[in-house]
């Protein structure tokens, strides 16, 4: 039914349906099932999301290796106790991705959106949002398939690879699916979806995939809680009325470009980046022994 973001943005236009409502659809035509089954499906994967948020910020989760583990609680934590800086709203979105994000780190189980890497930034937003929104159930089921559309854009046009595109690849392309989705549970329009995706993609262009010790916590983690905070604010940019002036295939298209073009050291290997720093060389040796490659 829809190619790019714009395809996907002139179908709801002409036929007056939001963003989530094609891409159910589109999912009951690939799959040949029925709306009541694929609704069902992306109901149970929020189910797992949630399972996963309130695990992170209220347990103590940690990772095999250490490096990672309660910083989300942490976060959770110090909102309660304190007049914050940036507001609890971000710090809410922060503080869920980032407890997503460490309880895959500790071996729990999560929903990829779009990858594991990336997981925290999707439903840290929503678990965030709904305190403000109050959404029905339904309404966070469809969030979650406005993000699977823009998340299908871009694994068709470009990558949501760590491995081809660098973390721009995973974690931006997350930021860019969650803006997109906030927008349409706040009540904004697809189009006013298409440049949140726009703008919060754009500021993660160029964003390396540089895991310490090759493994997905460092500095993975807290990536994910930037993500989160810059997906509510493009959303807020797309409300207020204001525009990418790139379109919004054109930023994925160069994203995808970027990843073409960065050193294999930057793309997931391990090899470069904060990886290669000092301390990051200590951290594997830790984990992995004197010599590990």
């Amino acid at each position: 039914m829809f190619r790019n973001v714009e395809e996907l943005v002139e179908l709801c236009e002409t036929k007056n349906l939001p963003i989530s409502e094609i891409m159910i659809r589109q999912e009951m035509e690939v799959h040949e099932r029925s709306y009541e089954e694929i609704f069902s499906q992306m109901e149970r994967n929020l189910d797992v999301m949630e399972r996963a948020v309130n695990r992170g910020i209220t347990e103590q989760v940690k990772s095999v290796s250490g490096l990672t583990g309660g910083d989300g609680k942490k976060l959770n934590e110090y909102m309660q106790l304190n007049e914050t800086l940036s507001g609890n709203l971000i710090l809410d979105a922060v503080s869920k991705a980032m407890a997503t994000n460490e309880v895959n780190a500790a071996m729990g189980t999560i929903c990829a959106t779009p990858t594991a890497g990336a997981a925290g930034v999707v439903p840290g937003t929503l678990f965030a949002v709904k305190e403000k929104l109050n959404p029905s159930r339904e309404q966070m089921v469809r969030y979650l398939f406005v993000s699977g559309a823009f998340g299908f854009v871009v694994a068709n046009n470009a990558s949501i690879s760590g491995a081809a595109g660098g973390c721009q690849a995973e974690v931006g392309s997350a930021t860019g699916m969650a803006a997109a989705a906030i927008v349409e549970m706040a009540g904004g329009t697809p189009r006013q979806s298409a440049q949140a995706m726009a703008m919060a993609l754009k500021n993660m262009l160029g964003l390396v995939c540089d895991p310490v010790a090759g493994l997905v916590e460092v500095p993975c983690v807290k990536r994910n809680a930037f993500g989160a905070s810059n997906a509510l604010v493009a959303a807020d940019l797309a409300l207020a009325g204001i525009e990418s002036r790139i379109p919004c295939d054109e930023v994925i298209d160069a994203m995808y470009r970027i990843g073409e073009t960065m050193p294999s050291t930057l793309r997931e290997t391990g090899e470069g980046g904060l990886a290669a720093t000092p301390t990051g060389v200590r951290y594997k040796e830790q984990i992995f022994g004197t010599g590990s490659k």
